[in-house]
């Protein structure tokens, strides 16, 4: 079963519910209080199988949607695509504006989501470090089941997570986010734009 099958689910999804992606900077403070990880700045929201001229006025939609702000600051958001096809939105902000951040992601998926394209949206992800202990962390909303996962990658492992640490975070964070149930959908999201630190990713401190 490939990523985008396994979001997708086979049962019936919930409505989606992006306004959750506001518990996102409260939840950025109670991480910082209760484990050590502070934001990156660095978030990115993932979708797929969108092609040729709707791709095309999707990307120049947000980018004339995001990209007003880069005279105030800003940094113009960047597109990628994986080794499997999906396209990734990358946006950053200062480390200390989570607000900021969320608030891209948002305009992203709705921007998304009205234009009709709903069904292709897979997460969004928003990145976390922890300098002292090397470590990074990114939370995963998946937009599908309308809610959130820890997802914590070994630094310089082979696509190995640190699951001790990923149940941590999810006592932590109960009271914050709705958290996904379900551990077979806490999906590894290996070499995602945003799941690095600042430095590696270019961010803005």
């Amino acid at each position: 079963m490939g990523l985008l099958d396994a979001i997708l689910g086979r049962s019936k999804p919930v409505r989606p519910d992006l306004d959750r992606l506001f518990g996102l900077p409260a939840a950025a403070i109670t991480l910082q209080a209760g484990a050590g990880f502070a934001p990156t700045g660095s978030g990115s929201v993932c979708f797929a199988g969108v092609e040729g001229a709707a791709f095309t006025r999707i990307r120049d939609d947000v980018r004339e949607l995001l990209d007003a702000d880069t005279g105030r600051g800003g940094t113009p958001v960047e597109f990628t695509r994986d080794a499997y096809g999906y396209t990734w939105l990358l946006s950053r902000h200062p480390a200390d504006d989570t607000a900021a951040l969320v608030n891209d992601l948002h305009a992203v998926n709705t921007l998304l989501q009205d234009a009709g394209f709903g069904p292709h949206l897979l997460c969004s992800v928003v990145g976390f470090h922890d300098t002292a202990a090397q470590r990074v962390l990114a939370l995963v909303y998946l937009y599908k089941r309308g809610t959130f996962y820890p997802f914590a990658p070994l630094p310089g492992a082979a696509e190995k997570r640190d699951n001790a640490l990923e149940l941590q975070i999810r006592s932590l964070l109960a009271d914050d986010v709705p958290i996904e149930e379900d551990l077979g959908r806490w999906f590894p999201l290996w070499g995602a734009p945003g799941i690095t630190s600042p430095e590696e990713d270019g961010g803005q401190g």
